[in-house]
């Protein structure tokens, strides 16, 4: 029997706030046993490890546009920042006696060879000390990675930091891994120039071979890359869409017209029955806004006339401009506080068994909106308590204590959509983050909530990239997944690159379904909450019959 090398999933990530990271890398190690090398920047922040002194905080650090965090790894207080390329691995490694420092071994031997094939070669460890040093047996060593680890129930997180080009400067307000005797250095101040992404690439390339338990096989390489925001230069209005794609390598050349005739695949019959009339009526008595009209869903007939929609509550401006959505983004209003207990009649009027509730991105309120989505949840569950409640939420800047506002509302489904693949993030949805994203799944599910998420096809990506965008999802432990066709809502939006088929899309469900999602619902019509009860439902048996096994 041929057995298959274990793969190895390499994201370079871009730049992502520490937080999110953490949060990341905890869902990684908790839902799944695959196994991740996460590559990034983070803004800057000051890390405390479970042994940290505080006295060893030199400085207040938000006086220098840093955040101070405590973090579950070993060791003292470090920095990280931009110009720094973080590593982050979540591996298997063996129970054994001497597992940690073997690990350990390797992950300093991954930065020993990517720093000598930069041309640094006086580089090695230093017995007394931990971190990887340049002239560790010269008469001034210089550290120039920290090493952290945590491993836990024969998995790790956390890892290095290696200085590229940060500002060594911040170092300075801290006494850097509680080593006062030796001063911080960076591939720059050494004379070596490189940019993060170059030195991320070496460390991928170097990895599945190098981080391989010692007489293990060697790791198969999946790597994701992020477009990093620089690519697409310092565009304004339309051109920075098309800049972005661009960047991201999508071919606008091949682009479907606007005008050109749908698959027969992608006809839809407008059915404007007494049911559908009836429901819209409802929606302006009650003057709220659904995302089935803003968002020029396809599904609205079908929907409607079942009875059943999706409202969109804090009003109807977003803050934000992804590339494919046709939601108004001018100046938000003020919220309207009536607004939860107008979706409550609602769902009471229609008789809803199962009410979906998403919203505008609001990133000019503190909480991102979040509270008018426990407000909305608390208001149909008194108004009408057999009413299953799904929430299609925002990212809110990743904020923990909104974020909890939302999960301690305990919506039946917790829907946070990934969009795209992670080549495409920065040209789809440019104020948004993958790795947020996953995070903010991970939270929901760490929080013990059935999660979902979506995938929207035909804006230039590759069918491996959405395998890998499914294994993502997958991996963080959501529960339901949707996959659905773009369609360009006007001229000014992304423009579709190709329709998938129907055969690709079966190909892809069945390839969702092993990796062991409850519930995949996917076809070219599909949109979040298109069959949403039906989803929620067989997801929940799915997931109740996994828990009784």
């Amino acid at each position: 029997m041929v057995v298959a090398d274990p793969v190895l999933r390499v994201r370079s990530l871009g730049r992502v706030r520490y937080r999110d990271g953490h949060a990341l890398q905890r869902a990684l190690f908790h839902h799944s046993h695959e196994e991740y090398l996460l590559l990034l920047e983070h803004n800057h922040v000051y890390t405390l490890g479970v042994r940290a002194r505080p006295e060893h905080v030199l400085a207040d650090p938000a006086e220098h546009g840093a955040e101070l965090v405590r973090a579950d790894r070993g060791g003292d207080v470090t920095y990280h920042g931009p110009g720094q390329l973080v590593g982050y691995p979540i591996l298997n490694v063996a129970l054994k006696a001497d597992a940690i420092p073997a690990y350990v071994h390797r992950v300093e031997e991954l930065v020993l060879a990517t720093l000598r094939e930069l041309g640094l070669t006086d580089v090695g460890r230093m017995a007394e000390y931990p971190g990887v040093w340049v002239e560790p047996d010269g008469p001034r060593p210089r550290k120039i990675c920290a090493v952290g680890v945590r491993v836990s129930r024969g998995r790790t997180m956390h890892g290095f930091a290696l200085n590229v080009e940060p500002d060594l400067a911040m170092f300075d307000h801290i006494v850097p891994c509680g080593i006062e005797e030796y001063p911080v250095t960076s591939l720059a101040a050494e004379g070596v120039a490189s940019t993060v992404a170059a030195v991320a690439e070496i460390v991928a390339r170097l990895a599945p071979r190098l981080l391989a338990e010692d007489g293990g096989r060697p790791y198969a390489l999946e790597a994701q890359v992020a477009t990093p925001p620089e690519a697409a230069g310092g565009a304004t209005g339309g051109r920075a869409l098309e800049r972005r794609l661009d960047a991201a390598g999508v071919d606008r050349s091949q682009a479907v017209a606007l005008s050109a005739r749908k698959p027969e695949w992608l006809r839809v019959e407008a059915r404007m029955g007494e049911d559908y009339l009836g429901l819209r009526r409802t929606m302006r008595r009650l003057d709220l806004v659904t995302v089935c009209e803003e968002a020029g869903c396809p599904n609205i007939y079908e929907c409607w006339a079942d009875g059943t929609a999706t409202f969109m509550i804090n009003g109807e401006r977003c803050t934000r401009a992804c590339g494919f959505c046709l939601v108004d983004t001018s100046h938000p209003l003020p919220l309207d506080p009536s607004e939860p207990r107008r979706v409550a009649e609602a769902a009471v009027s229609m008789h809803l068994g199962h009410a979906v509730v998403t919203a505008v991105a609001r990133d000019d309120l503190p909480d991102g909106g979040a509270g008018a989505f426990a407000e909305t949840i608390a208001a149909i569950r008194a108004e009408s308590p057999g009413t299953a409640v799904e929430v299609l939420i925002p990212d809110v800047k990743g904020d923990e204590r909104a974020l909890q506002s939302i999960f301690d509302a305990r919506p039946d489904v917790l829907n946070h959509n990934l969009e795209t693949v992670l080549r495409l993030q920065r040209a789809v949805r440019p104020s948004a983050s993958y790795a947020r994203s996953l995070a903010v799944l991970g939270r929901a599910k760490a929080a013990g909530l059935t999660t979902k998420s979506g995938i929207i096809l035909g804006m230039g990506e590759e069918e491996h990239e959405v395998l890998a965008a499914l294994a993502d999802l997958a991996a963080v432990g959501v529960d339901i997944v949707t996959i659905g066709q773009y369609l360009r809502p006007s001229a000014a939006h992304l423009p579709v690159a190709r329709f998938w088929t129907p055969e690709e899309f079966a190909r892809l469900a069945a390839a969702a379904r092993e990796m062991g999602f409850a519930h995949v619902e996917a076809s070219p019509l599909t949109r979040s909450s298109y069959h949403a009860r039906q989803a929620a439902e067989a997801g929940a048996a799915a997931l109740s019959a996994a828990a009784s096994a």
